[in-house]
């Protein structure tokens, strides 16, 4: 099962899965994408592609008795709905803050929610949860997207002990910036917007890793047992000075601010 499918990292997640021989439940809420999806991956057999909302939890629930009439089951299941969101605490609406963390948060709470009480039943399987190198360093600015990327490896955290004596396994995935779309049409707020978004574009136009390279990346990591899936070098730099020189850490995002001129 995957959430979030029909483009960007979702879409790599399910050509990766395809590529190894599985079966495949894609689901997004944009039909048109979908059914790209389908027609240019033309596999009938093993991939099912359903339109569900994931900050709606009968739509999600509905995925998982999908699932379970079509395939009989889960074995994975990866929670990679999300939407991305820039702009300063007081100035982004609080309606936009309802919508983001109703998919990035509440979209994963769902997904877990919907199948892991099925997995523990069957005694198998592995929860991938998406969440972002913003859930780990927390970037100014950035206060939507982090907070509910931050709640989402806390909650995968939490789930990996919970499931750690049934059989079923956890990884969280943490990637920092790669070639995707999520800042098309990404909506961000206050006088340094502009900046934002092209220093996005910049950063991921830069980015030596594509949506496959990180989707490969989160499959290979978590066969292996990982938890922690950190794909980007300067990612896992950037939080072992959080979490070493927490002091250094608050310095360094202080100069990248500067530097940003945000």
């Amino acid at each position: 099962m995957v959430t979030g499918a029909a483009s960007g990292l979702g879409r790599a997640f399910v050509e990766e899965l395809l590529q190894e021989g599985a079966r495949v439940v894609a689901a997004d809420v944009n039909e048109d994408g979908l059914a790209a999806l389908a027609r240019d991956l033309r596999e009938p057999e093993r991939l099912v592609i359903r339109r569900a909302d994931v900050s709606v939890v009968e739509d999600v629930e509905a995925l998982a008795d999908e699932a379970d009439s079509r395939f009989g089951g889960t074995d994975v299941i990866i929670n990679n709905a999300g939407l991305g969101s820039g702009g300063p605490v007081g100035e982004v609406p609080l309606d936009h803050w309802r919508r983001v963390m109703g998919v990035n948060y509440w979209g994963v709470v769902h997904g877990c929610h919907a199948f892991v009480p099925r997995m523990k039943r069957a005694g198998q399987g592995w929860v991938l949860n998406v969440a972002s190198m913003a859930g780990l360093v927390s970037m100014p600015e950035m206060a939507v997207y982090n907070s509910g990327k931050a709640a989402v490896v806390s909650l995968s955290e939490t789930l990996r002990g919970e499931l750690a004596e049934t059989g079923v396994g956890v990884s969280v995935l943490c990637p920092a910036f790669f070639k995707t779309n999520i800042v098309e049409g990404m909506p961000m707020y206050g006088s340094n917007a502009q900046k934002q978004r092209k220093l996005a574009n910049t950063l991921m136009e830069q980015s030596q890793l594509d949506a496959r390279a990180v989707a490969r990346f989160a499959i290979e990591q978590s066969r292996k047992g990982e938890f922690y899936l950190l794909p980007h070098k300067e990612g896992r730099a950037l939080w072992n000075l959080k979490r070493i020189a927490p002091e250094n850490y608050i310095a360094a995002v202080k100069f990248l601010r500067k530097l940003t001129g945000r």
